[in-house]
């Protein structure tokens, strides 16, 4: 992943915005009289969805994988987590687009620390550069 504070600053937006997106989505389709795993599950897959239209709107500007991984994984969390909560409790547009942004917030933060963690040392003892 990039490290340029433009492509950070890109990403992380993209991300949050995509999260209210789902959440907001994910709120006008379930209903209260929902089970909530089938929600998850229907839900994830929109996320999944939602996340690659997504990734076709910013792709131009940050990357195709470096798009497209974090976008679909934050649509598939905010889609199970928002798809979830909305059955099992009173739940307003206003939570979904708070709930959904924060998983997508959330969703970057697990994406740059697993990309840390994997980004290992070459056999020179360098560290790789991807990018």
């Amino acid at each position: 992943m990039d490290s340029r504070i433009g492509y950070v600053i890109g990403d992380f937006i993209a991300n949050v915005v995509l999260g209210a997106v789902v959440g907001l989505l994910c709120w006008l389709i379930v209903g209260p009289s929902w089970n909530m795993w089938i929600a998850m599950f229907l839900m994830m897959a929109i996320g999944s969805f939602m996340g690659l239209v997504g990734f076709f709107v910013v792709a131009r500007w940050l990357g195709a994988m470096e798009a497209m991984v974090p976008l679909m994984f934050t649509g598939e969390l905010t889609g199970m987590v928002v798809g979830m909560a909305v059955p099992m409790m009173p739940f307003t547009a206003v939570q979904g687009l708070i709930w959904g942004a924060g998983c997508g917030a959330v969703a970057m933060v697990i994406i740059w620390i697993a990309n840390a963690l994997l980004s290992g040392v070459t056999r020179d003892g360098q560290e790789a550069r991807h990018g």
